[in-house]
């Protein structure tokens, strides 16, 4: 019995063996056939893949956390920020605007805002494009038989036309609504700065380039240099 046991154990192994040398082809398949073809089948471009040496393979994976990096600055690039210098009477800020344009700032980056403790309401047709706009506006007012004076202050109105100057708003919108009924267009009414005024260099919307830039200004001729800007509560009309 154990001859016979052990007999058969023989002849499998013996059978097993020439089986996964592909001798019995002619009658089993062969062993090559048999090691999931389908797997073989599913490969995407096979013949891109590349084995690489220790020194390439250390190489690539540098390469690949140097462009994550890269693009996580890009992410965490410095948000815009309002930053403003002053204040300024008008020839010092006239004066440091000319250091902003010698420094590289670009031209509208950083505009003047004009700081009244008082103000008057003021009927006003600007800010107009240039001056030959202004020209072209003063002669339609004067057809139409309407008083009129080029506004000189503040810079950010400039170059206007003011068609009157009231104590108060109830007062500037009524002259407004009877202008308008005799013809005139694109008139407003705005607060104008009355008194002593202080004026601020800001940009409101500065990049991180033009932060570098404008806080590498000279701080002694800016009054101290760009700072955050702070909101300062608009004062009462006077």
């Amino acid at each position: 019995m154990l001859r016979a046991l052990l007999l058969v154990l023989l002849l499998a192994n013996a059978g097993f063996f020439a089986w996964s040398q592909d001798w019995l082809a002619p009658w089993l398949p062969a062993r090559s056939e048999r090691r999931e073809p389908e797997r073989l089948a599913a490969q995407v471009q096979p013949e891109r893949v590349r084995v690489l040496t220790a020194g390439a393979a250390s190489a690539a994976a540098a390469a690949a956390a140097a462009s994550v990096a890269v693009q996580d600055a890009g992410e965490h690039e410095a948000a815009p920020l309002c930053l403003e210098a002053g204040p300024f009477t008008d020839a010092a800020a006239r004066a440091a605007l000319v250091l902003l344009a010698e420094h590289g700032v670009p031209d509208g980056a950083v505009e003047r805002e004009v700081v009244a403790r008082n103000h008057t309401w003021g009927v006003v047709i600007g800010r107009l494009s240039d001056r030959e706009a202004l020209r072209v506006r003063a002669e339609e007012l004067r057809r139409l038989n309407i008083r009129h004076e080029e506004l000189t202050t503040p810079p950010a109105l400039v170059p206007a036309l003011r068609l009157g100057n009231f104590s108060d708003r109830y007062g500037a919108e009524t002259a407004l609504a009877q202008l308008t009924g005799k013809g005139v267009r694109d008139a407003r009414v705005v607060p104008l700065p009355l008194g002593p005024t202080q004026q601020w260099l800001r940009a409101t919307n500065a990049n991180a380039e033009l932060q570098t830039r404008l806080k590498s200004l000279p701080p002694e001729r800016l009054e101290r240099g760009f700072q955050p800007c702070v909101q300062r509560p608009q004062p009462a009309p006077g």
